[in-house]
């Protein structure tokens, strides 16, 4: 007899997509959190201004770094 996996067993879409919605969330969580400790560390002099573009650029670099390690994780490598 056949293993079966979660996905197999019936139709289990929702879990799945609740599933990916948390990894997206967690990933925007902690990149917002990287990205404000990013800012108050280059603002900390009080001589340099963090820009709006600078803030969404290390936002996107973050994401894309929290992307990568979801996937190392959830792809087993």
């Amino acid at each position: 007899m056949k293993t079966l996996t979660i996905l197999e067993v019936g139709n289990l879409a929702g879990v799945v997509v609740i599933i990916v919605g948390v990894i997206i969330l967690v990933a925007l969580v902690l990149s917002l959190i990287v990205t404000v400790v990013t800012k108050v560390i280059y603002e900390w002099k009080g001589d340099r201004k963090f820009t709006k573009k600078q803030f969404i650029q290390t936002m996107l670099i973050s994401l894309l770094v929290c992307g990568l390690i979801s996937g190392y994780i959830c792809g087993g490598l």
